[in-house]
């Protein structure tokens, strides 16, 4: 018996055999040499398999026998199946569909986040990201990859002669009822253009700031900071990390009759009916510093900046937040008080940023582990980062296994970490004084840091070492 671990079949074998067709038979392909295909099937093949393949597909068939338990696994792990909500599966790619939209609705399908079409010297590829993770899902022909990156700019109104600048667009995708919005980005490369599509989500109706991670007591902080009618409440975190689906959340419980809420995006994600949202055009001059100056004549109650990036930026938002308003963004920092040494290197002199700035919050994700096939394994305190001292002892913790729930990668769907700082006046004091030191101050509080939270995940085995191991080097 071969070992799941010593078989490995690459994208471009992948293309044999549709999804259908992989599923239906059972098999999976090893490798085409001249007119010949030789495929993986189960023990034991059915007298006709090789016969009925060999019509279906046009080359002569040789068959290598697996356990019927690995084939499946096999299956699950190179060719996915999607759930729709009738639970039948979606079949994937093959030769007779139009191959754009079909990757679009099958990545959609796959909850998929972003999908990467990219050229190299010898092969074109397209990779999409599941859950954080980049998975290669087609290899494309050069002679194909041209008219594909045309169509996608012919439908997200870029220039398709220029060819040496960079461009952004934007798609408004519809599929069999299904309809979302794509932004689209192109960046030249070395070997061709590279195309980023990101999915956005307009539906916001299974957005539910009470399930998106925080601990009690950090969601008390952040909503007691909401209870304001001005300041500011900012998020921060990599790209990636959901700081626009909080900030979507808190808008959506925010959102009242009563209540005139302004946003300005970069793009606008997500839709909520009775919030006025703005779309970003910085090439007409539809800046977030331009917008705010607009939106602080508009009468507003809640402004939303999709991001303060630039000095013009913070400047506004806290003009907004001192003349009366609640200001909701998101900012590029390590942590959630960096945030308060981000904002002073903007610009913004020390006492009016803590008269501002309600809470200052950082946010990550985190794979969890599949609660179908997790492994518990007794625990070593050397799998800690050197130096890193736990807040409670482990003795046992769990590893990812593999089942056909999370196509044998151990991990399914995503949970975020939060740190959430309140300014009340012994901070809004020590921003005052410009003290960045204020571990002691958070700890008397008992305000939980993000890696103690992620370690709280982890302790409760519902992720594994590997995935907090990143925060916990950061504390």
């Amino acid at each position: 018996m071969i070992a799941d671990n010593e078989i490995a079949i690459s994208t471009k074998d992948l293309r044999w055999l549709s999804n259908d067709q992989a599923w239906h038979y059972r098999i999976l392909p090893i490798e085409k040499i001249g007119e010949q295909l030789t495929v993986y099937c189960e023990y034991p093949p059915s007298e006709s398999l090789a016969a009925e393949l060999e019509i279906i597909l046009g080359y002569t068939i040789k068959l290598t026998p697996l356990p019927p338990e690995q084939i499946t696994r096999l299956l699950s792990t190179y060719y996915r199946k999607v759930q729709t909500g009738n639970n039948q599966p979606v079949v994937h790619f093959n030769a007779s569909d139009d191959f754009l939209v079909n990757m679009i609705a099958d990545a959609k399908k796959m909850k998929s986040s972003d999908i990467h079409i990219e050229s190299y010297d010898e092969k074109c590829r397209v990779r999409i990201r599941i859950d954080g993770m980049m998975i290669e899902r087609y290899l494309l022909k050069r002679e194909d990859y041209p008219a594909l990156i045309n169509k996608i700019k012919i439908l997200s109104n870029l220039d398709i002669a220029e060819k040496r600048l960079p461009q952004d667009g934007r798609i408004n995708f519809k599929n069999n009822g299904d309809e979302f919005d794509i932004r689209v980005s192109v960046l030249p490369t070395l070997f061709g253009e590279k195309i980023v599509l990101r999915l956005l989500n307009n539906n916001a109706t299974d957005i539910d700031l009470y399930k998106l991670g925080f601990s009690d007591n950090d969601l008390d902080n952040y909503l007691h900071s909401l209870k304001k009618t001005n300041g500011m409440l900012l998020i921060s975190g990599p790209t990636g990390s959901g700081k626009t689906t909080s900030l979507y959340a808190t808008l959506k419980l925010l959102n009242k009759q009563t209540c005139n809420i302004l946003t300005i995006e970069d793009p606008v994600e997500y839709t909520l009916e009775g919030i006025n949202q703005v779309q970003l055009k910085e090439s007409i001059g539809l800046t977030f510093g331009a917008a705010l100056r607009t939106f602080l004549r508009q009468d507003p109650d809640i402004i939303m900046v999709g991001e303060v990036r630039d000095p013009d930026t913070a400047n506004m938002a806290v003009r907004a937040a001192l003349t009366g308003h609640l200001v909701l963004s998101t900012i590029h920092t390590n942590s959630a008080w960096g945030i308060v040494s981000r904002l002073v290197d903007m610009g913004i002199p020390p006492f009016l940023l803590a008269n501002t700035l309600n809470a200052a919050v950082a946010q990550r994700l985190l794979r969890l582990l599949c609660q179908h096939c997790k492994k518990e394994q007794d625990f070593s305190n050397d799998l800690y980062p050197r130096n890193y001292k736990p807040g409670a002892e482990i003795s046992r913790h769990f590893l990812p296994g593999g089942c056909e729930h999370c196509h044998y990668t151990g991990y399914l769907g995503r949970k975020a970490v939060y740190e959430v700082i309140p300014v009340d006046y012994d901070l809004a004091a020590e921003i005052k004084n410009s003290n960045m030191q204020v571990h002691e101050i958070l700890k008397e509080k008992g305000i939980k840091t993000i890696s103690e939270n992620a370690f709280d995940l982890f302790a409760s085995g519902q992720t594994s070492i590997e995935e907090i191991y990143p925060l916990l080097l950061n504390y």
